[in-house]
Order: structure tokens, then sequence, then C-alpha cells
């Protein structure tokens, strides 16, 4: 294999998509990646405004999904409220600057969908090959940045490119090779079971103190993707986690008589000082999605940010003003509202939090739309709290401002 203009190592949705633009734009790219295609442990769910930005690239027809109805909330004393997450509801575009043009999600009215990670990112790579990228399926070892390039030592030989792209996750090579790794206090881990055999139209969500972070069961095609979410320095196992999960599932009858097949993935989850201090970029390097740290401190949704990410590097590279573009647009764009979430976090999961939140859920018609806008992405955690406040549901939008 002769050099390339960009490597992209990491096949995921950050990378694919970077390449797809890249290429695209008559670059000659090559993905590094010996795994992807595959399943990941997560929840699956993606956003009406992420698949607003692959809409004219993959065909949701050819991947399997599942329309999510309703999101239920329930809290440690019983209590549940449910939002209807169908909506014809129009948002800004998010590929572009507030105030431009309108967009319609591209999979009728649905603010969520849930699908098989291993097709949507099948999807997403053989838009990439399509549009010119290469695809090595080889386990990078090494990334070293000289005056001449980069060179990316592979299982199945070295190659040359004129830059780096770290699209490699959580716990990225390129970005332990370029910067640093991610301390374990800026991680978090996803732990649970794939239930097959039983699957939903509803998503059920349970916020927890101890550890703090939320039980989650998401409906996949075919079976429940079920699990707990907590940061890693929180001095809990996954192990220990994956048992709370089993328990929660138990008590709610989400998944009786279904096979319980475990898994375990790190998710990044930086404080509000990380997302103000973010290592992104340098003449040869970029990191996207996951492996830049882009990820909903809250929620740990990061498909959309990865497609976003990766999306504005490429451009940047494109149009010859990287990384200085690349590094303003996530800095003035994405950083201020994921540094918010950050500074809610702590409340969010707080036990008087969630019995406010499904109280007010059951009584509030405007707090049941803010919630859809918040899962679909059409609220930011900016303003938040003010539109909170404007419902006269003041408890919880002080629990919101105190964080």
């Amino acid at each position: 294999m002769g050099p390339c203009d960009a490597a992209v190592v990491g096949g995921g949705p950050a990378g694919a998509w970077a390449a797809y633009t890249l290429a695209r734009c008559g670059a000659r790219v090559t993905i590094f990646d010996p795994s992807h295609p595959r399943e990941k442990p997560c929840g699956g769910g993606v956003t009406g405004r992420a698949l607003a930005v692959v809409a004219d690239a993959i065909d949701g027809a050819r991947f399997p999904q599942r329309v999510i109805r309703s999101a239920r909330f329930v809290d440690a004393e019983g209590g549940d409220a449910s939002i209807d997450l169908q909506s014809d509801r129009v948002g800004p575009d998010p590929r572009v600057r507030p105030g431009a043009d309108t967009w319609v999600g591209p999979y009728g009215s649905s603010s969520l969908i849930v699908a098989s990670r291993a097709l949507f990112d099948a999807a997403l790579l053989d838009a990439a090959r399509r549009a010119g990228a290469s695809v090595a399926c080889s386990r990078v070892t090494n990334v070293t940045v000289d005056a001449d390039g980069v060179r990316i030592d592979t299982d199945g030989g070295t190659h040359r490119a004129g830059m780096v792209i770290g699209a490699d996750g959580a716990n990225s090579l390129v970005r332990r090779r370029v910067v640093q790794p991610f301390p374990r206090r800026h991680l978090s881990i996803a732990t649970g079971f794939f239930a097959h055999g039983a699957t939903s139209d509803e998503v059920v969500i349970e916020l927890v103190a101890d550890p703090a972070g939320y039980l989650w069961s998401f409906p996949r095609p075919d079976h429940l993707a079920i699990g707990m979410c907590a940061q890693a320095d929180a001095g809990i196992s996954p192990a220990a986690l994956r048992d709370q999960a089993r328990d929660w599932t138990g008590r709610r009858h989400l998944a009786d008589d279904a096979r319980l097949e475990p898994y375990s993935w790190p998710i990044p989850s930086l404080d509000a000082r990380a997302f103000g201090a973010l290592d992104l970029a340098s003449e040869r390097w970029a990191l996207v999605g996951d492996a830049a740290g882009l990820v909903d401190p809250i929620t740990r949704e990061g498909i959309y940010f990865a497609l976003l990410s990766g999306q504005w590097a490429a451009d940047a590279i494109a149009g010859g003003r990287f990384p200085r573009d690349y590094t303003a647009r996530i800095r003035d764009e994405i950083a201020p509202d994921l540094a918010c979430a950050a500074r809610f976090k702590a409340g969010f999961f707080r036990p008087a939090f969630m019995k406010l939140l499904v109280q007010a859920l059951q009584r509030s018609a405007a707090v049941r739309e803010i919630l859809v806008d918040l899962v679909a992405g059409r609220q930011s955690y900016l303003s938040l709290k003010w539109r909170l406040l404007k419902t006269l549901e003041i408890g919880l939008a002080w629990k919101v401002l105190k964080g």
C-alpha cells in the first residue's frame, strides 16, 4: 500500500464519516480497523439530529431499526412517568450555525431510533468505501508523528500518511501517542447485558445516586440492551455494576426468561474544566469522537458528536484551514454545552432530582416537551435551566441550577 493523504485509525462512526467526507473531497484516505463493523455494548440509540448528518449517504432501509415510541422514567420509590418521542416538530439543522435552515428527521417523525450498531456502522463504512476511501483490516500497533508526516505501524506492515485522525475510542492509541490517555476520573464504565429474546418499543431509565449514574433498558430490533453507567473512579467494579443491572432488570420485569449476555465498555465522561481545555489537533493529527472526549457526560450519548467532529475535521483539512477551523468549531459549538452538562451532572443523579422529575413529568406537558427535546438534541443544556423556570416547576429548575 502506498502513502495516503490521511490515515484514519478506527472505523466507527467518527472515523468512517471523516473518511467519507475527505474522500468526497478527493483525498486519498485509508481507514485502519481490524474489527469494525461490530456490535457495540451500548444502548444503540441514534437521535434524529445524528441521522440528519448522514441521511444523504446511507439508506436506512439497509439496516433494521426500532423506532422508539416513548421513554419511561422511574424513581427509586416506584414512581414513573413517560414521554412520547413521536414528534413532527422541526428544529435547527445541527450541521450549521443557529438561525440557518431547518431539517426534518429522515426516519419520519421519531426523535430516536435504536439500531444494530454492527449494521449502522457497516452502512457508514460502506459509504466511505463508495466515496473512495480504502479500508485496511489491520490492528494499529504504533503511531509516530515526524517532520515528514505520520508513520502507522500495524500487524500487517508499516504505512505512511500526511496526517492521522484518531477515531479509535476512549482507549485511543492515537491519543496515547500524540497527547496523553484520559485519566480514570474522565472515564465511565457502561456494563450490563444484551437480553436475547425480549424487546419493546419503550426506553426505560432510572437515575441512581450510589454510584452516581443511571440504569437503562434500550430496545434493539431483536433484543434489549440493559445496563448501568457510572464513573470509572467511583470505587465499584464492573461486575458489581452488572449485578445492580441484573437486580434492576428482575425488579422491573424487563426481560423475564431472556438469555443475558454480559458486556462492558469504557466511555469518556469529562468534567467541565476538561471541556475547556480539550486536546483536539495539531498540524499532523486530529482526535475525533470518543477519542477527543466528545460525549455527553450525563446521557453518555456520543454518536452525534462523533459524526459532527469527524465531518468538521475533514472539512477543515480539505479546505486548508486545519487545525484552526476544526478546533474553533468544537470549542465554540460543542464544548460549552457539554461543559454545562458536566456541571449539571451531580445534581441529575441525586434521588431528590429524579423524584421531582417524575412528578413534574406526570403533571406538566411543558416539562415533557422539554425532555423530548433534550433526548432529540433540540434542547441545549445551556438554556435548560431557564426553560425549566418558565414552566413554573421551580423545585426542579432549582435542582438543575444547583448542579
